[in-house]
């Protein structure tokens, strides 16, 4: 937190009223343009295109810390070439910065609404082995992912028929299946439009340990000098 700030009330309204303005639906009839957010990196820019009609809260959540300059000086700190690059959680140091409250998670719900899965290129909001734990941390999917999809739940209770991992199974009590905590995978909400050639770039970097890390941290830091709202 910024204590040299004279007036921190007054900027977390402002940053707030700036991302209600970004999400603001258009007229009845019109087609809402998608939210892109460009990340200056240390390797070049990558471009995110966020969909706030499939994971509203998630996009409103990464937005406001795009506003609050948050991801400006954050590292990629875990790069795993054949699965996915991490960051928006660590600075240059390795010191984790501070977060707001975790989302609500919207992994299953976004897909209800026709969102995308975790394929190559898609951006998703990363997490403890809690659901509910997402903050600041994003990474961006290098290849298909499918076992990090969310697990849509039929109607009913009990369930009549849910299959899962290959095996089917009948009459389950509609709790147990929205209380599992396998079943939530990772909540995707934008994809890379620009840049994927950066994201390759990084994806290739060698890695090693690194500030609290054992393993996955690019050897040359690779940083998002800012994140900046396109439209």
């Amino acid at each position: 937190m910024n204590t040299h700030n004279p007036n921190p009330l007054r900027r977390g309204v402002l940053a707030a009223l700036t991302v209600a303005v970004s999400l603001a639906w258009l007229p009845a009839g019109a087609q809402q343009a998608a939210p892109r957010v460009k990340l200056t990196t240390s390797m070049g820019d990558i471009v995110l295109e966020l969909y706030p009609d499939k994971a509203p809260k998630t996009v409103e959540n990464f937005l406001q810390y795009v506003n609050d300059k948050h991801y400006d000086g954050t590292v990629f700190h875990r790069v795993i070439s054949n699965f996915m690059v991490q960051g928006g959680g660590f600075d240059a140091s390795y010191k984790q910065k501070p977060t707001r409250a975790p989302v609500a998670h919207e992994g299953q719900a976004a897909l209800q609404r026709g969102g995308p899965r975790n394929t190559v290129g898609t951006v998703a909001m990363a997490r403890t082995n809690d659901p509910q734990s997402a903050s600041s941390q994003f990474f961006i999917n290098v290849k298909d992912n499918a076992f990090l999809d969310p697990t849509i739940i039929p109607p009913g209770d009990p369930v009549p028929r849910f299959e899962y991992n290959g095996q089917v199974y009948e009459n389950v009590p509609r709790a147990n299946l929205v209380n599992a905590a396998q079943l939530y995978g990772y909540t995707v909400f934008g994809k890379v439009v620009s840049g994927m050639d950066v994201v390759n770039k990084i994806k290739e970097t060698p890695t090693g340990a690194g500030g609290p890390f054992p393993t996955d941290v690019p050897k040359t830091p690779i940083t998002i000098l800012k994140a900046t709202l396109e439209k």
